[in-house]
């Protein structure tokens, strides 16, 4: 496909690798021409091509390697067209994509970063909910269905019923809802539900796993402080968790 050790050669063994996208060849009058797609929603988010230079406004007709992706931020896009080794999006009339060159004009790191931007400006919501970095959520409890003030006393761990958007390696902060009305407990998730049962919402089925990390007096963190302090003027369901709570929290 690619000679050996090549930019487009490395570049197709690291997608193949890191993203488990498999090259494809599309084109019988291009052989070359490598596409790589989500397996899930079968959007491309990168394509190698071998094209003549002077295509790029480069002088001469020695065949280049390009690499196209896709880039979602315009001003990322503007920022790099200003520099070496990139070019409009070479037959793309979207103008969120760009051709880079891969001659070594732009490092191997560089492009390996914005493989992974393309990859998430193309990718399902579900694919960005699991590649997202962890989250602070803050999620109510009634103590009058469950006594969730005793739920941690002989054990630090939890099965919750499954929560939208939260994943394994995310925070859960647990309000205790009237007629406590503060936050009691910090936990991590330790499991999710899996991908395919993502809708699932039901408390005897794919529970979500807490592991108890910390405990609150009710006098720390009542709601009149979360009002107050924070803009929180209500727990109704899960939410996110502002950064200026969630450091208070985490730093006690």
């Amino acid at each position: 496909m690619f000679e050996k050790n090549t930019y487009a050669d490395l570049i197709c063994q690291d997608i193949q690798n890191e993203y488990h996208s498999l090259p494809e060849h599309l084109w019988a009058r291009f052989p070359n021409y490598t596409v790589f797609r989500h397996q899930d929603n079968q959007k491309w988010f990168a394509l190698i091509m071998d094209i003549p230079k002077e295509k790029l406004g480069i002088p001469g007709t020695d065949i280049v390697h390009i690499l196209n992706l896709k880039i979602s931020d315009p001003m990322l896009r503007d920022i790099l067209l200003s520099q070496k080794g990139y070019f409009p999006g070479y037959h793309f009339g979207h103008g969120n994509w760009i051709s880079i060159l891969l001659d070594g004009t732009v490092s191997l790191e560089e492009i390996q970063g914005l493989i992974h931007d393309s990859y998430m400006a193309t990718a399902s919501k579900a694919t960005k909910g699991q590649l997202r970095p962890p989250k602070d959520w803050l999620i109510p409890a009634n103590p009058k269905v469950f006594d969730i003030e005793h739920a941690f006393d002989h054990t630090n761990t939890l099965t919750w019923h499954s929560i939208r958007g939260v994943k394994t390696g995310d925070t859960i902060f647990i309000y205790v809802t009237a007629p406590v009305g503060a936050v009691l407990f910090q936990c991590s998730v330790t499991c999710t539900p899996s991908p395919e049962a993502s809708d699932i919402t039901s408390p005897e089925t794919e529970p979500v796993c807490l592991k108890l990390e910390r405990r609150f007096s009710p006098e720390q963190f009542p709601l009149s402080r979360l009002r107050e302090d924070y803009g929180i003027y209500s727990v109704r369901g899960p939410r996110g968790v502002p950064e200026a709570l969630a450091k208070d929290m985490k730093d006690l």
